[in-house]
């Protein structure tokens, strides 16, 4: 594609962020007056963010961020979609703990990357190359290369790209967490100088795929938690987790007739309500019985939809937040969708203790890959994005960036 999208051009490129960044903002704003990109406009997204601490060791938390969505993904993909209590009968020790031997690492036990990483990584390369956040140009990246374990809602997108349509009408009317898993990247550009241009972009790359309102609050409540996490420098209260989060997204689907989701399957039975009604109805009096993760599961079902996937990354994080390997360990072993969730819990407690808290040996067996053959192109794109928007770099990932170009020579 290219020639059928008029905006897919390289004209951002050069340009200061916070240009690129202002159209994202007029075209999110302008998306949603007309009723195009479902959110309820709300003042936070008129609002700044907090500056971030000048304490903090920023390079250490963003890496955590990401480095943890990227095992996350790993530890989990190579037993997505199954039920934890049929998983625990599959894994030789009942427990995954550590990579799997993976078929296209030639049976190595090695981290390897499905769509939750290879999509949100494009989008740290599409806004290096681009000097900000070009939908055109993200969405031209996601149809043209293979996507490892690509959802129904994400092929649907390509089709329509495909169609010759412009990038704000290529979104699929899905609550699927397809959004949700890639967007934490959208955080980097706006570290140094924070602004509302931090909510349309959200907003931007969320809609570029996802045209759904459940969708573009949940990418919208996970950006606010992460940036509240990297500036944390200790772990919050269990409560604080589905707090904050519904803070922000109730306010941005309140009042609207597709506010109302119904749950599917029957998990749970004859549920029609809001987010904040499946929290307070059954994850907060699942969390006051003290149910473990898989039990809390059954009441909800752990899958892809957002209903789902949701209020179980919230669970998890609520019951082990502050323990880095088991959070992630979680929900890699006790929820269905376990890639993603992981990928999401793995970003959020990576964000609050940093990738020095996770454990060694999965990032040392992380191959670092976004396509079939680019090893360390994670940490190549790390190191790039930590010198391009001036946060730092730390010494491993540098090391492991430098090692991988030594390797392509």
């Amino acid at each position: 594609m290219g020639s059928d999208h008029p905006e897919d051009s390289n004209a951002d490129a050069g340009r200061p962020p916070e240009q690129v960044t202002d159209t994202s903002w007029t075209h999110a704003r302008a998306l949603a007056d007309s009723g195009r990109l479902k959110v309820q406009w709300d003042r936070l997204l008129e609002s700044r963010p907090p500056p971030l601490p000048s304490a903090i060791n920023l390079a250490d938390k963003v890496e955590g961020m990401l480095l943890g969505l990227a095992v996350g993904d790993a530890l989990g993909n190579t037993s997505e979609s199954i039920n934890p209590a049929e998983r625990k009968l599959r894994v030789p020790s009942g427990w995954i703990s550590n990579y799997s031997p993976n078929r296209y690492a030639d049976y190595r036990s090695v981290g390897l990357a499905s769509d939750d990483t290879q999509m949100a990584f494009w989008t740290i390369e599409q806004m290096l190359a681009d000097g900000g956040l070009d939908p055109a140009r993200l969405g031209e990246i996601f149809c043209r290369r293979q996507i490892y374990g690509i959802g129904q809602s994400v092929r649907q997108f390509q089709r329509n790209w495909e169609s010759g349509r412009p990038w704000f009408e290529c979104g699929v009317a899905s609550a699927g967490n397809g959004a949700l898993m890639r967007i934490a990247p959208i955080l980097l550009p706006h570290l140094r100088s924070p602004s509302h241009n931090l909510w349309a972009d959200t907003l931007v790359a969320a809609h570029l795929t996802h045209d759904d309102l459940l969708s573009n609050a949940s990418c919208l409540a996970l950006v606010q938690l992460l940036w509240q996490l990297l500036g944390l420098e200790a772990s919050p209260d269990k409560r604080w987790w589905i707090d904050t989060w519904l803070a922000t997204s109730e306010p941005l689907t309140a009042g609207r007739p597709d506010g109302i989701f119904r749950a599917r399957a029957h998990h749970p039975p004859k549920f029609s309500a809001t987010m904040a009604d499946m929290v307070a109805q059954h994850v907060r009096p699942a969390l006051d019985r003290d149910l473990d993760v898989a039990e809390a599961g059954d009441i909800w079902h752990s899958g892809a939809y957002l209903l789902e996937t949701v209020p179980t990354v919230l669970y998890v994080l609520s019951r082990h937040g502050h323990d880095p390997k088991e959070a992630i360990l979680q929900a890699v072993n006790n929820t269905r969708d376990n890639d993603t969730c992981a990928a999401i819990v793995g970003a959020a407690v990576g964000a609050l203790h940093g990738a020095s808290a996770l454990p060694a040996e999965w990032i040392d067996g992380l191959l670092g890959r976004t396509t079939v053959d680019d090893d360390g192109q994670v940490f190549r794109l790390l190191a790039q994005a930590g010198d391009r928007y001036g946060y730092g770099v730390s010494l491993r990932v540098r090391q492991r960036a430098a090692a991988s170009r030594q390797k392509e020579t």
